[in-house]
C-alpha cells in the first residue's frame, strides 16, 4: 500500500515537470514570434540615374491648315458647278461658272470706247503734224524777213515783218495746242482701257477657281441658283462651296498658364490618335504669344502632314508636349517623397536595414518621377508607400518592388 502511494506521487511529479517544461518552451516560441513581428516589412525601390523628360499631356483637336467658304465676286446665275463634296481640287482648278450677260455687253461697250479713243489720238497726232508744218513755214518766213531787214533796212516794210512774226507765233501756239490735244486723247485712251480691263476682270470672276489645293467639304449651291456678290454688305451672300486644305493639319493645343514659359518653337510633340491607333511626331510650329483671358490658356499649333488624308479635321488626339528635359540625373519615384514646410524628404534604408530620413532638393518633375539632389546616390533604397509608422533608426525588412531592376532585397 505504501509502495502504491509512492508510485502515484512519482507519476504526478513527472507530469508536473513535463507541463512546466512545455510551458517554458511555449513562452520562448511566443517571445521569438513577437520579436520577429516587431520588424516591419516595407516596400522599397532604388534611386536610379538617367534621363528625365517633363511632358504636358493634354487633349487637342485636328483642324484644317486653312479653310474658306468660296464666294462669287459678281452676282449672277450659276451656269454650272463641276465639283461636289469629297472632290480633291488643285490650286487654280475651275469650280463653277456664272452666267452674267450684262458683263459681256459692258465689255463690248468698253472695247468700242477704246477704239474711239484710239482714233482720237490718231486725229490729234495728225493735227499736231499739220500744225508743226505750218509753224515751220511761218517761222522760216519770219526768219528770212528778219535777215533781210538786217542786211538792207529799208527794203522790207516793218508791217510785213510784224505780220510774219505774228504768224510764226500763232503757228507755234497751234503746235502747243495740238500737243495738248494729243495728251488729252491719250489720257482718254487710258481711261477707256482701264474701263475695258475692269470689265474683263469682272467677266473673269464669272469663272470661280480654287485659291489653293484642298478638298470640297460642303456644297451650298446647285446649277441655276442665283448667287449674290460676296462683297455685298446688305445681303447675306450664299457661298458656292467650302474648301479645306487637309494635306497638312493643325493640332490646336490649349497650353495652361503654368506651362506657357516652357513652350518654345520647335519643341518636340507626340500626337496620339486613338481613333486610328497611331502615334505621330511633330514640333511646335507657332503660338499665339498671349493668353486667352477667359480660359487662361495659350493657343499653340503643331503642323502634322496628312498626304493620304487619313486624318480628318475634328478628330481628337492626346498630345504630349515636351516642356523640359534633363540627362544623367538622380531620379526617385513621386510616391517615395514626403513633402512638408521644411521641404522634401526621402526615407532611405541604410546598409544596416534601418531607415533614415534624408532631405533632398527637387529638380525636374515628371508625372511619376522627380529629379532629386542631396545626400543620396544611385542604387540607394528608398521606402515607397505608407511611411507613417516609421521613425528614424527603425529596423525594417526591405522588399524590393518591381519598379526596380534589382534581383533581390538586401
Amino acid at each position: 500500500m505504501i509502495a502504491l502511494i509512492n508510485a502515484r506521487k512519482f507519476l504526478l511529479a513527472l507530469a508536473a515537470a513535463g507541463l512546466a517544461a512545455g510551458g517554458v518552451a511555449c513562452s520562448r516560441y511566443e517571445s521569438q514570434a513577437a520579436t520577429s513581428s516587431d520588424v516591419p516589412t516595407v516596400a522599397v525601390t532604388k534611386i536610379t540615374r538617367g534621363d528625365l523628360v517633363q511632358e504636358l499631356k493634354i487633349a487637342a483637336e485636328f483642324r484644317p491648315f486653312q479653310e474658306i467658304d468660296v464666294h462669287a465676286k459678281v452676282a449672277g446665275y450659276l451656269k454650272n458647278i463641276s465639283v461636289d463634296v469629297g472632290d480633291r481640287v488643285r490650286a487654280g482648278q475651275l469650280l463653277a461658272v456664272l452666267e452674267v450677260p450684262e458683263l459681256q455687253d459692258e465689255l463690248h461697250q468698253d472695247q468700242a470706247a477704246v477704239r474711239r479713243a484710239q482714233e482720237e489720238v490718231n486725229r490729234a497726232t495728225a493735227d499736231l503734224e499739220r500744225a508743226h508744218s505750218a509753224h515751220e513755214m511761218a517761222h522760216l518766213a519770219a526768219t528770212r524777213l528778219a535777215g533781210v531787214l538786217k542786211a538792207r533796212p529799208n527794203l522790207v516794210a516793218q508791217q510785213d515783218i510784224d505780220d510774219a512774226t505774228g504768224r510764226d507765233r500763232v503757228a507755234e501756239a497751234q503746235t502747243s495746242t495740238a500737243k495738248a490735244a494729243i495728251a488729252a486723247a491719250e489720257q482718254q485712251l487710258e481711261v477707256a482701257k482701264a474701263s475695258e480691263n475692269r470689265a474683263k476682270t469682272l467677266l473673269a470672276y464669272t469663272q470661280i477657281t480654287a485659291p489653293f489645293a484642298g478638298v470640297i467639304t460642303h456644297r451650298y449651291a446647285d446649277t441655276g441658283a442665283m448667287i449674290q456678290a460676296g462683297t455685298s454688305s446688305q445681303t447675306q451672300a450664299m457661298p458656292l462651296v467650302k474648301l479645306s486644305q487637309n494635306d497638312v493639319l493643325r493640332v490646336i493645343i490649349p497650353v495652361p498658364e503654368s506651362a506657357v514659359p516652357s513652350v518654345h518653337l520647335g519643341a518636340a510633340v507626340k500626337v496620339i490618335v486613338q481613333a486610328l491607333q497611331q502615334t505621330l511626331t511633330g514640333k511646335v510650329a507657332r503660338s499665339a504669344e498671349r493668353l486667352d483671358p477667359e480660359t487662361r490658356t495659350m493657343r499653340v499649333e503643331v503642323d502634322v502632314p496628312n498626304p493620304t488624308l487619313t486624318l480628318v479635321p475634328g478628330m481628337y488626339a492626346n498630345v504630349s508636349l515636351v516642356l523640359n528635359q534633363a540627362s544623367g540625373v538622380l531620379i526617385a519615384p513621386i510616391e517615395a517623397l514626403s513633402r512638408g514646410d521644411a521641404g522634401a524628404t526621402l526615407m532611405v534604408v541604410k546598409s544596416d536595414r534601418r531607415v533614415q530620413p534624408v532631405n533632398v532638393t527637387l529638380g525636374l518633375e515628371a508625372a511619376d518621377r522627380v529629379e532629386v539632389k542631396g545626400d543620396v546616390a544611385a542604387d540607394d533604397l528608398v521606402v515607397i508607400g505608407n511611411r507613417a509608422q516609421l521613425r528614424p533608426g527603425t529596423s525594417v525588412v526591405p522588399k524590393l518592388t518591381s519598379r526596380s531592376d534589382a534581383e533581390g532585397s538586401n
